[in-house]
């Protein structure tokens, strides 16, 4: 700040009792430099900060930003006044299995503190935990990369290649990267229960029974309040947004134009899944509900004998798993018939996905475990014959990669890597955008860019962008300056 500058603040807040928006904007003149911070109220929030060649200028140019924000609904306020985010960590018990027999589990990795999230894809395994630590393995369980996320992990999600942790502090971290990047930021009003992402536009269900969407550019779309509370189920596709809550699960428009329909389930929906055809709800009535999603109606339930913490399915649903709050996991043919119920030998599975007759778990107590599904090895279990489960270890050396958080945390570049791709931040309608400036892509479509890096005139070198349906572009890889 110039030495005896004389400084003016304005401080705005957009707060709607909807919980669409929980925002502030913050501008300070001092003499010809203009700061502005905003971000979710409570925070810190992002600065930018921009030098003119007059105290006038500097002073109309903070007087537009004011005029632009206070026709978008802010207002003047006193900062501290509002709350910040409320954060429900799910409380859950969990009690010794009544199964005889216990799964064949090949390898435990046991995170250090309590998991949600989970992704397993064709090459990785993710965990995430509630100390915010997010770990990646390969298939035998050997530790490849840590990421250090600021707050608990509430989910992981996948969207295409793009790998997405939903984190407490209100943020949806990209971990696409070498470095995670804040690519969603969610109005602090919205106590985030759960989360999805389907080509770039984020679906979230909360503790109210709400549901917020917001589109790629991290700008608020359209929520809608459904018929129950405690939304632990959000599920989108190109046909539906599908919401599981305590009264049941409610399908929504893509565009927010309207209820497609509406099924109550046996108790309250504590988790979901979907297929090309069907979802499926895990309740706290001991069952599984597979529902159409073009009808809503109920095709089959499964039934197991404790509330389900968690369900998922092998491809095209042909086999059905559920775990409960009694440490077990099930498995179910496609029409509801039980085929076996076993022990998970470490707590209630809180999460699970199958692959390649693998079964993953995350589990009460912080572990991922991969139990081996295959019908000879659950038939040995059966009788009491399974595998001596390996405990993987942590390598001590394992460097935690941390958010970026600003455009000098960028690794920089002299000159453009050959096959990299060149975007540029540009002012567009009082707004940040980012652009492709290498030929053979559209100038004209915006990229999915990270808020907290970007800096007016700047231009990055990545490792490849690639086309949404939406009509934007995505980062795939790693984010440089480009000097």
């Amino acid at each position: 700040m110039p030495a005896g500058a004389t400084v003016t603040t304005t401080y705005l807040e957009l707060s709607q009792d909807d919980g669409s928006a929980h925002k502030f904007y913050e501008v300070t003149v001092a003499d010809c430099v203009v700061t502005v911070r905003y971000g979710r109220i409570g925070a810190t929030g992002q600065t930018q900060t921009t030098t003119f060649p007059t105290r006038e200028k500097a002073a109309a140019a903070a007087a537009k930003k004011i005029a632009e924000k206070s026709r978008k609904g802010y207002a003047p306020a006193v900062p501290g006044q509002r709350a910040p985010r409320a954060v429900t960590r799910r409380q859950v018990s969990s009690a010794p299995s009544t199964a005889r027999a216990v799964a064949p589990v090949l390898w435990r990795f046991r995170t250090g503190s309590a998991a949600f999230g989970i992704h397993v894809d064709e090459d990785r395994c993710w965990v995430g935990n509630q100390a915010g630590d997010v770990y990646t393995l390969d298939h035998e369980g050997a530790v490849l990369a840590r990421f250090g996320l600021p707050d608990g992990v509430k989910c992981l999600v996948a969207d295409d290649f793009w790998i997405y942790a939903g984190c407490d502090d209100g943020k949806v971290y990209d971990l696409s990267a070498k470095l995670p990047f804040a690519a969603y930021d969610i109005a602090a009003d919205v106590d985030i229960f759960w989360l999805d992402i389907h080509e770039g536009v984020l679906n979230v269900s909360d503790r109210s029974g709400g549901l917020t969407v917001i589109d790629h550019e991290d700008e608020h779309q359209w929520a809608r309040r459904s018929q129950g509370e405690h939304a632990w189920m959000i599920r989108a596709d190109d046909r539906a947004v599908y919401h599981g809550h305590s009264g049941g699960v409610t399908a929504y428009r893509p565009d927010g134009g309207g209820q497609f329909w509406h099924t109550p389930t046996r108790g309250g929906v504590l988790f979901g899944w979907q297929e090309d055809d069907a979802v499926y709800a895990g309740t706290a009535h001991r069952v599984v509900q597979r529902l159409s999603k073009g009808t809503g109606a109920v095709e089959a339930t499964f039934v197991c004998d404790g509330a389900v913490y968690s369900c998922a399915t092998s491809p095209g649903g042909r086999f059905v798993f559920a775990a409960d709050a009694a440490s077990s996991v099930y498995c179910f043919d496609r029409d509801g018939t039980r085929l076996w119920k076993l022990g998970t030998g470490g707590g209630s599975a809180l999460s699970m996905q199958y692959r390649d007759e693998r079964l993953y778990l995350v589990t009460t107590d912080g572990s991922l475990v991969c139990v081996d599904a295959s019908e000879a090895a659950v038939t040995a279990a059966q009788q009491g014959s399974v595998p001596v489960a390996r405990d993987v270890k942590l390598a001590a050396a394992l460097p935690a990669r941390a958010p970026a958080t600003a455009a000098g945390a960028l690794a920089a570049v002299g000159q453009v890597p050959a096959g990299s791709v060149v975007v540029e931040c540009i002012q567009e309608g009082g707004r940040l955008r980012v652009q492709v400036t290498t030929e053979g892509y559209d100038p004209s479509w915006n990229v999915q860019f990270p808020r907290a890096i970007r800096e007016p005139g700047a231009r990055y070198v990545v490792d490849a962008v690639h086309a949404a349906s939406g009509g934007f572009y995505r980062v795939r890889g790693d984010i440089r300056r480009l000097l």
